[in-house]
């Protein structure tokens, strides 16, 4: 790391949190992914995250994982290692088809509406081959009966350069390889198509290790979030969201059954999950979509977490709630926090600061908007000069917003950990690195997450709160046969684990609302695939309202937040 000369005390810690995760896309009977989503965000931003913190001197983050997502990852590497070991052919789609000719009509119309649903169009634009080729895509999508019409170099090609498009800007700039097969352009043989696999493979199976040695240089400080990524305050106390939004709207059940013992389960079998892929036990949590009460805390601190960090929201309630003021003009956000006498330190993110790499940066040129945010922390920097150990925190997902940068966010971010590491006051560092320095007092947080400091985001609306139903019913379902004691030892395991697939924060961030109709039913789907296999694990009957659709998308529902990036993302503010 960079040894830099400054005045400690005119000095602005400033931790960047990167949070990589993606929920469980595998079947569970199959064990095919219907979603690439995996396997894309590891070639490009997993990748490309951790080439800037190698390439730039003096670099520091916080990289937190969420273990689904390095279990997807390994996956992914075990079926790579099946097809350059033993010649087996990858389960995922995209990647099969990569190497297997594609023979019938159906199966090549599919093909190219999975390339053209999850095209990688800011990095696409850039290459003629590439727009030719979707725009050829779209023309089969709207007139299936032409496909008999068009060559399967056609097929080869956009499937070459789908993935092409997918990897990391650094990737591209550095390897060879790459280089080559773009230059190329059209016509790609087997070879070709047998070496891009080797490419994906070399870039997917490399990303823990990279982010292990990163770790073991102290470059990054790893922390994870608990196994399925659930939202830790309604397992623990369901009306928990009422503390942020009073009249809010519950589920018909009045607890989620077990629920604490659940939350302890996600953050013991998380942390077996870390330490096999990691080597050592993370010091930090950020808990699933920031979301903490003080139920969820102490449970955080009793697991032996030293760190843990939430929204600016969380913060604005639980000094209100608890009479202290809250401005702009107060620095009560860039601080670490002690709640009541528990151990745990609390972190706060500055949400503007945040919202601004998610969603405004990505319209400015690098360099101007690199200034700007520097000139904002200096600003800060300034109005803490007289707040021993101040922090700003920024704390966003490590994936989402960079397909809408130019280049992946190459030259903002290389800019930005260039002049951060540079910067005389300015001490790029992690959560650890600040716990020991002054930290303030709350008595109470107000429960709530990172989006508008509340929960209703997972929870309140109708539909909601009916997953919320089926996902009750099912814990009272598993309770009761775990209680029989009729499964195996490997049985109760395998259950285990599909109940903490089914508690995850996603199925509940998709349903209703103004989110794409498109991706709504796609989550409906996989919810109720994931309740089924479990149900099935359970050696029970599933229920028949898991073979009908139960949300939609319903713009003007009362509970609909503004979309942002096809829903993936969201303003804090």
């Amino acid at each position: 790391m960079l040894d830099k000369t400054q005045d400690s005390a005119k000095s602005l810690n400033v931790v960047l949190c990167w949070h990589m995760h993606q929920p469980e896309y595998r079947d569970p009977v199959s064990g095919v992914c219907d979603q690439p989503w995996t396997y894309l965000r590891a070639l490009k931003d997993y990748t490309d995250m951790a080439a800037h913190l190698e390439q730039v001197p003096g670099s520091n983050a916080v990289v937190n994982f969420s273990p689904l997502l390095l279990l997807q990852i390994d996956r992914y590497s075990e079926q790579f290692n099946r097809y350059f070991v033993d010649n087996q052919p990858p389960l995922d789609p995209l990647l099969r088809a990569l190497i297997e000719p594609t023979i019938d009509q159906e199966s090549k119309y599919n093909l190219v509406k999975r390339c053209l649903d999850h095209h990688n169009f800011n990095s696409g634009q850039h290459f003629d081959a590439y727009i030719a080729l979707n725009n050829i895509g779209r023309h089969i999508l709207d007139n299936p009966s032409h496909i008999a019409y068009i060559c399967d170099d056609f097929f080869t090609d956009l499937l070459v350069w789908f993935h092409l498009t997918w990897l990391g800007e650094t990737v591209r700039r550095d390897d060879p390889r790459v280089q080559k097969l773009m230059a190329l352009e059209k016509h790609y043989s087997m070879y070709d198509r047998i070496q891009l696999m080797r490419i994906v493979s070399d870039q997917v199976s490399q990303v823990i290790p990279r982010y292990r040695t990163l770790a073991q240089r102290q470059v990054i400080e790893l922390s994870m979030t608990p196994y399925g990524h659930p939202i830790g305050p309604l397992l623990v106390d369901l009306n928990s969201a009422k503390e942020a939004t009073p009249h809010l709207v519950m589920p018909n059940a009045t607890e989620y059954p077990g629920g604490e013992e659940r939350l302890k389960w996600h953050i013991e079998a998380g942390k077996e999950v870390f330490i096999k892929y990691f080597g050592t036990a993370p010091i930090g949590c950020w808990p699933g979509e920031g979301a903490l009460s003080d139920a969820s805390l102490t449970v955080l601190d009793n697991s032996g977490f030293a760190w843990t960090a939430s929204g600016t929201g969380v913060l604005s309630n639980s000094l209100k709630n608890s009479g202290q003021q809250n401005n702009d003009s107060d620095t009560n956000l860039y601080s670490a926090y002690s709640v009541g006498d528990r151990a745990i330190r609390c972190f706060f993110r500055d949400d503007h600061l945040s919202d601004l790499i998610g969603f405004t940066y990505s319209q400015w040129h690098a360099d101007d908007a690199v200034t700007n945010f520097i000139s904002r922390l200096e600003e800060i920097a300034q109005r803490c000069a007289e707040q021993p150990d101040a922090v700003a925190t920024i704390i966003m997902d490590g994936e989402n917003a960079w397909e809408h940068y130019h280049h992946n966010g190459f030259y903002f971010l290389r800019g930005l950990y260039r002049q951060l590491a540079d910067h005389p006051n300015l001490n790029l560092t992690t959560f650890s690195e600040c716990l020991q320095g002054h930290s303030k007092q709350l008595e109470h947080l107000t429960a709530g997450s990172w989006v508008y400091g509340n929960l209703t985001t997972w929870i309140g609306s109708a539909d909601k709160n009916r997953a919320w139903d089926m996902l009750i019913n099912a814990k009272n379902s598993f309770d009761k046969v775990l209680q029989s004691q009729r499964l195996s030892a490997e049985e109760q395991l395998a259950a285990e684990r599909q109940m903490a697939v089914c508690e995850g924060s996603d199925w509940f961030w998709w349903p209703g609302g103004d989110n794409p109709p498109e991706t709504v039913s796609a989550f409906d789907e996989r919810f109720r695939m994931h309740l089924t296999a479990l149900y099935s694990l359970l050696v029970l009957p599933t229920p028949d309202y898991l073979q009908r659709p139960f949300t939609h998308s319903y713009p003007g529902d009362g509970f609909c937040h503004e979309v942002h990036q096809g829903g993936v993302m969201r303003r804090a503010e």
